[in-house]
C-alpha cells in the first residue's frame, strides 16, 4: 500500500503552483494533427538521408547534426563527435515500429511496397523492412569502435540508442558487447571524492576557460541521460560497482545541480580532490542563474529512469518537481523557449529538442507514477506539448515517390513493375522538427538558435515509439490499441 500522504518536494517546503492546465486524471485526447508523429513524411525524411550512404562502397564515418538557420541541410560531424548515435538511432526505431508494431504498419507508411505494381493500383510507398535492416547496420558499422573512447563521457548517447535496439531487436551479439564495452568504459570517468562522473575534460567560451583537468572536475546536467547505460550494464552483468556508480551520480547531481525551485543548474565545477563546489555555471544557457530549458527536460527523462532502475522514491520526486517546473514555465503556445528565465519578445527562439526530451521523460514519469496508484498530469503534458510541435514545428513535407519502368518479358511482350524508390525532401528542412537551438549563449563559441537538429528528431519518433508501446498511439492514429 502506498501512503495517500501528499509528496513531499526537495529542499523546500513551499507549495508548487503547476499553472500550466493539465489535468489530474484523464489524458488529454490528441486531435488528428498528432497523425504527424507516424506519418509517411516522418519516415521519408528519415530515409531520405539514410539512403545516400547505402549505395556508397564503404560505411558512413560522419553522421548528421543540425542544419545551419537560414538553410536546409544537414551539417555533418565526425563520428567521435557525441551526437554520432542518434541518427542511426531513428532508423532503429523506425524498424522498431515495423517489427513490434505490425498493426500499425499501414497507417505509419512502414509496410512492405506491393510486389504486383500496375497502373490502376498504387500502394504507399516505403522502405522494404530487408533495407531498412541493412540501413541500421550500415549506418553502425564505424560506431562500435566509440565503446573505447575515455574522453567523454557521452557513451550514453552515442552508444545506446542504436546498439539497444540492435541487440533487442537482431539478436546483434556485437552491439551487446559494444553497450557492455562502452558502460566498463564510462564507468572510469568515476572519481569517488566528487562520487560523480566527469563531464567534459576541458570547456572554452567567450567568458571563461577550463583546460586543465587536473584542477578542475566539470560536470553537466545531460550526463544524467548516460545513466541508463550504466545501469542495464549492471543488471546484465549483475555488477553492483556500475549500479553503485550510476546511483551516487544521481544522488550528487540532485544536490547540485537541482535548484531550490526545482530548476536546473547547466555545469558544476567540483574540487576533484575535496569534492566541494567550486563554481556553477552555464554553457548553453541565458545564465549562471537562468534555467537552460534543454537542461531542465536532460533531468526529467533522467531522474525518470533513474527511478525506473533504483526504485528509490527520491528520484522519482526529483523528477515529478523538475516536470512540474517545465509544465508550470510554458508559453501558452506549449513550446519552450530556449531558457525559461531569459527575457523574451516575439523573436525569442524555441527549443524543439527540449520540449521533445522533456515529453519522453514525461511518458516514463506517467508510467512510474500510476504503478504506485497515485495520479499523473505527465501524460496529458506531454501530449499537449507534442500536439503543439506537431501544429507549429513540423518542417515541410517529404515523400517517397517512383516511377514505373518498363521491362521487355516473353509474354506478353513487356511488363511493367516499380521503378526505384526515391524521396522528395521538400521544400523546408532535411529534418522532421524545425524550431531547435543548439546553443544561444552570448559567450558561446558556436551560437545557433532556430534550425533543425538531429537529436530533436530522434526523441520525436522515441515518444511515438512510446506511445505506441504504452497502447496510446493507436489512439493516435486512430485504429485503436496496438
Amino acid at each position: 500500500m502506498h501512503s495517500s500522504k501528499k509528496r513531499s518536494r526537495i529542499q523546500t517546503d513551499e507549495p508548487f503552483d503547476v499553472s500550466f492546465p493539465v489535468s489530474l486524471h484523464l489524458p488529454f485526447i490528441p486531435s488528428i494533427k498528432d497523425y504527424s508523429l507516424y506519418s509517411p513524411s516522418t519516415t521519408a525524411k528519415i530515409w531520405g538521408i539514410a539512403q545516400r550512404a547505402l549505395n556508397k562502397s564503404s560505411p558512413p564515418a560522419l553522421y548528421p547534426e543540425y542544419t545551419k538557420p537560414g538553410s536546409n541541410e544537414y551539417i555533418y560531424r565526425d563520428l567521435e563527435f557525441w551526437t554520432s548515435g542518434f541518427f542511426p538511432g531513428s532508423l532503429y526505431l523506425l524498424l522498431e515500429r515495423e517489427r513490434k508494431y505490425p498493426l500499425a504498419k499501414e497507417s505509419m507508411g512502414l509496410h512492405i511496397l506491393q510486389q504486383r505494381y500496375s497502373p490502376h493500383f498504387y500502394a504507399p510507398l516505403l522502405p522494404l523492412p530487408l533495407p531498412l535492416s541493412f540501413a541500421c547496420n550500415w549506418w553502425t558499422t564505424n560506431l562500435h569502435q566509440n565503446a573505447r573512447l575515455r574522453g567523454t563521457h557521452d557513451l550514453g548517447f552515442m552508444i545506446s540508442p542504436w546498439a539497444r535496439k540492435a541487440w533487442e531487436l537482431e539478436g546483434d551479439q556485437r552491439a551487446y558487447q559494444t553497450l557492455i564495452t562502452a558502460a566498463q568504459t564510462l564507468a572510469t570517468r568515476y572519481n569517488a571524492t566528487t562520487r560523480c562522473l566527469r563531464s567534459w575534460d576541458t570547456c572554452v567560451t567567450k567568458r571563461y576557460e577550463f583546460s586543465d583537468p587536473k584542477l578542475d572536475f566539470l560536470v553537466i546536467i545531460d550526463n544524467m541521460l548516460n545513466l541508463d547505460l550504466l545501469f542495464w550494464a549492471a543488471a546484465e552483468l549483475r555488477s553492483p560497482q556500475l549500479r553503485d556508480i550510476a546511483t551516487a551520480h544521481a544522488h550528487t547531481t540532485r544536490l547540485h545541480h537541482i535548484r531550490p525551485d526545482s530548476s536546473t543548474v547547466h555545469v558544476v565545477n567540483f574540487d576533484q580532490h575535496t569534492g566541494a563546489v567550486k563554481a556553477k555555471l552555464t554553457n548553453q544557457g541565458y545564465s549562471d542563474a537562468s534555467c537552460w530549458s534543454r537542461g531542465q527536460a536532460w533531468a526529467i527523462a533522467g531522474f525518470a529512469q533513474t527511478y525506473l532502475w533504483t526504485r528509490d522514491p527520491i528520484f522519482l520526486t526529483t523528477a515529478r518537481n523538475c516536470a512540474d517546473y517545465f509544465l508550470a514555465h510554458l508559453p501558452e503556445g506549449g513550446i519552450p523557449p530556449w531558457d525559461f528565465t531569459c527575457p523574451r519578445d516575439e523573436r525569442t527562439p524555441t527549443d524543439t529538442s527540449a520540449a521533445v526530451i522533456a515529453c519522453h521523460g514525461m511518458l516514463l514519469l506517467h508510467e512510474a507514477v500510476t504503478a504506485r496508484s497515485e495520479p499523473s498530469i505527465y501524460l496529458d503534458g506531454a501530449l499537449r506539448i507534442l500536439t503543439a510541435v506537431c501544429e507549429q514545428c513540423l518542417s515541410p513535407k517529404a515523400s517517397f515517390h517512383t516511377s514505373q519502368v518498363t521491362i521487355p518479358s516473353a509474354e506478353p511482350g513487356e511488363s511493367t513493375e516499380a521503378g526505384e524508390l526515391e524521396v522528395n525532401m521538400g521544400d523546408g528542412l532535411e529534418t522532421v522538427l524545425a524550431g531547435a537551438t543548439i546553443n544561444n549563449f552570448e559567450f558561446a563559441p558556436r551560437r545557433w538558435a532556430m534550425h533543425g537538429l538531429v537529436y530533436a528528431d530522434y526523441y520525436f519518433l522515441l515518444c511515438g515509439n512510446k506511445l505506441l508501446d504504452m497502447g496510446i498511439g493507436g489512439e493516435i492514429l486512430g485504429n485503436g490499441k496496438f
